[in-house]
């Protein structure tokens, strides 16, 4: 297919559009109101994980609670122990009962305890998370506006060159426009390359029988990177 002067007016005019791009993207304001939106998300994505982790937190909370309070329930229930011994009742039975009860007793507590300052470090990473968010959702609307002024302190040249790429691209095959904008997409640039000391703009070389295909102004996709290759 042959080179056109159309196809490199376009990419030309997309060269210009794409500093502008490149100048938007790489802007102080955007960069850290992209970051401060990373840290709420990754803030949120945690605050999620707590949430369902002081839920569970919580049920084993209420769980030992209950186990507490039967476990003392059931040791009051030998409150009059000596009553039952005087009445012949089999000490040793007895005691080893209040015994397994007060291990019982003592591991649960123990756990609850363990809990609590689980619950309260859960509790006290949620706070900071909050603040972090807090922060970082200033952050972002007070650097989201400044980008969104400064991209739209361009929107006029922006328009411009878009008007003129639709303008230009009427007059080429949409086929090349359709491969010359997914290239686009890709981040590649520029998409059209002359061919320099037979090799191309990635470095591949070309060969003979391929360079031979040039001739008249042709184009040849490299191999490499797919561009679109010209002799000028």
């Amino acid at each position: 297919m042959p080179v056109s002067n159309e196809l490199l007016e376009y990419q030309k005019i997309d060269g210009e559009l794409r500093k502008i791009e490149q100048q938007l993207a790489s802007g102080e304001e955007r960069k850290k109101y992209l970051q401060a939106r990373k840290i709420m998300k990754t803030a949120l994505d945690r605050l999620d994980i707590l949430d369902r982790r002081a839920a569970e937190l919580c049920r084993m909370r209420d769980d030992l609670s209950a186990r507490v309070e039967e476990t003392d329930k059931s040791i009051a229930e030998f409150s009059d122990l000596d009553e039952m011994i005087a009445g012949g009742a089999d000490v040793s039975f007895y005691k080893k009962n209040v015994q397994q009860l007060l291990d019982g007793l003592r591991a649960a507590k123990g756990e609850l305890q363990k809990l609590l300052a689980e619950i309260d470090a859960v509790t006290a990473e949620y706070k900071k998370l909050m603040e972090t968010g807090r922060q970082a959702n200033k952050q972002y609307k007070e650097n989201k506006e400044k980008a969104d002024a400064i991209e739209k302190s361009h929107e006029g040249e922006i328009g411009e060159l878009k008007a003129k790429l639709a303008e230009v691209g009427k007059k080429i095959d949409p086929k090349i426009l359709e491969f010359y904008s997914a290239k686009r997409r890709e981040g590649i640039f520029p998409v059209v390359v002359p061919l320099r000391n037979d090799s191309c703009v990635c470095g591949m070389g070309l060969p003979l029988d391929q360079r031979s295909k040039l001739a008249g102004g042709n184009m040849i996709e490299c191999e490499h990177c797919r561009r679109f290759l010209y002799k000028q």
